[in-house]
């Protein structure tokens, strides 16, 4: 049995839209569509069910279609849900979301505790289809970045495009550091050069995925500065979240939380393994 895409809808245009992503999503990778609603209240969900069910026919007619309804508080059961998951999808911000926010609530705490990636679908309309042809990767020191990147390859493979993977770093050694003070962990940090971080990441899916177009970006700079700026021109930015040690989820961090509020394009935010 393959393990369907599930996407979160709650009736807000925000869910309708990432409906439609999902539904062109699961046509590409052959896998089923789930559509997911959960809300803690009893309502007529009727509405919301036929609303998700005719967009992802719309955007994506060959789609496999399933529907479910759960009462239950929605960060929970699509957490839930998401551990025989191919993919969550979510909206940017939900009905229950108050006016101005960025990012709703829901969403970051889906994306902060799934087992499996998750896809915020945010943005302009041009920023979900296929309009630009790439997709960016963040690629970070050390091995938080294994899954995303493989994610990234493996999406590039069946959307038929580009793979543009940066790595943004930043010299340890400011005018007024000196090296002796620095701890350990930093130093160890910058020891390979930028460049072979970026390298040794993708060797191996890039051995794997050797069809795939690949640009390599080293910029010096912070690196949510950097990966807004690439994700500019991307239709999907895509990015590694580490397990926190001894606690449940994951570490977000100042770099995961950035993109997922400002990114201009959907945001895939995938665990380590």
């Amino acid at each position: 049995m393959t393990i369907p895409l599930v996407v979160g809808t709650d009736g807000s245009e925000a869910s309708l839209e990432a409906v439609g992503w999902a539904a062109e999503e699961a046509v590409r990778h052959d896998v089923p569509l789930h559509l997911l609603h959960a809300a803690a209240r009893d309502r007529d969900v009727s509405d919301v069910i036929s609303a998700a069910s005719e967009r992802a026919r719309n955007d994506a007619p060959t789609v496999r279609l399933s529907s479910e309804v759960l009462p239950a508080d929605a960060a929970s059961a699509l957490v839930a849900e998401g551990r025989n998951a191919f993919a969550l999808v979510l909206g940017a911000r939900g009905l229950g979301d108050l006016a101005g926010m960025l990012l709703g609530s829901v969403s970051l705490a889906v994306a902060a505790r799934a087992d499996c990636p998750v896809v915020v679908v945010r943005g302009a309309a041009e920023h979900r289809g296929t309009r630009f042809g790439s997709i960016v990767v963040g690629v970070e020191e050390g091995e938080g970045s294994g899954t995303a990147v493989q994610f990234a390859f493996r999406e590039v493979h069946v959307r038929r495009c580009r793979l543009v993977a940066v790595h943004a770093w930043s010299s340890p050694f400011g005018a007024f550091t000196a090296p002796q003070t620095l701890s350990w962990h930093a130093l160890e940090a910058h020891r390979r050069p930028p460049a072979q971080v970026l390298d040794d990441a993708l060797r191996c899916p890039a051995e794997r995925y050797r069809d795939a177009p690949l640009s390599r970006r080293v910029v010096e700079g912070p690196a949510r500065r950097v990966l807004l700026e690439a994700a500019s021109g991307a239709d999907l930015l895509v990015v590694g979240a580490r397990r926190r040690q001894g606690h449940l989820g994951l570490q977000l961090g100042l770099i995961n939380h950035a993109v997922l509020h400002h990114a201009p394009c959907p945001v895939a935010v995938v665990p380590q393994i």
